[in-house]
């Protein structure tokens, strides 16, 4: 189903059935897929209407606050984006991606196909998240930060509880597979994390770190010679 608010503004291009809700802007250049829910209101609101027997898109158009979408950005089929949240300048998504209320993802950002950005999520600006990744409330993501496949961040130390911290992941870092990263810790700058690794502490800033739980193995100099070897062989 094709559903258009007429509060939006939409310049990109619609691959097919999509829906943009309302005051949600869409840059020119961009590409909207088949499937796309654009502007999705939170829960909060979604509950008030079902209490009042008033679901459905006109009644959800009615009440959100849209999003707003760059120019140049490809959102992939099947992506849901939800109110007040904003993406710069030629971001992409990759398929199934949901992306809730009050994140910002900074310019040329990919965020890969399944991957939850799970509300007040900031992502800076040239970071490659890969398929699968969890991102909670109050993550905070650096600029030109690679997260591999798969990776989890958590926000509670002691789930579930009332009071929650977020991960802090600083520019330039490399957070490998399957790694998990513990409520509260600060990932530093040019700093790396081994796949299957579990943080439970603060990464010091260029410091590469591996096992459970992780501890440092070495620095980020002598990581870049070994993967400068590793590239050579190939």
């Amino acid at each position: 189903m094709l559903y258009i608010s007429k509060k939006s503004s939409v310049r990109g291009m619609l691959e097919g059935d999509s829906v943009v809700l309302g005051p949600s802007t869409i840059g020119e250049g961009s590409l909207i897929g088949v499937g796309v829910i654009v502007g999705y209101p939170s829960y909060k609101k979604v509950k008030e209407l079902m209490a009042g027997g008033k679901v459905g898109l006109e009644s959800y158009d009615e009440v959100s606050e849209g999003s707003k979408i760059g120019s140049n950005c490809v959102i992939r089929s099947c992506s849901v984006i939800y109110e007040r949240t904003v993406l710069g300048t030629g971001v992409q998504t990759g398929h199934n991606v949901m992306i809730r209320e009050d994140c910002v993802i900074g310019d040329g950002s990919v965020i890969g196909s399944h991957s939850v950005l799970d509300g007040n999520v900031k992502v800076g600006r040239n970071v490659s998240i890969q398929t699968g990744n969890y991102l909670p409330p109050k993550t905070v993501v650096g600029d030109g930060v690679f997260l591999g496949p798969f990776v989890v961040i958590t926000n509670d130390r002691y789930p579930a509880s009332r009071r929650l911290l977020g991960v802090e992941i600083e520019d330039n870092a490399v957070i490998g597979a399957n790694s998990t990263l513990i409520s509260g810790v600060r990932i530093g700058k040019n700093s790396v994390v081994a796949a299957g690794a579990v943080v439970t502490r603060d990464v010091e800033p260029g410091k590469v770190v591996a096992g459970v739980p992780a501890r440092v193995i070495m620095d980020r100099e002598e990581y870049e010679k070994k993967k400068e070897e590793y590239e050579r062989e190939g």
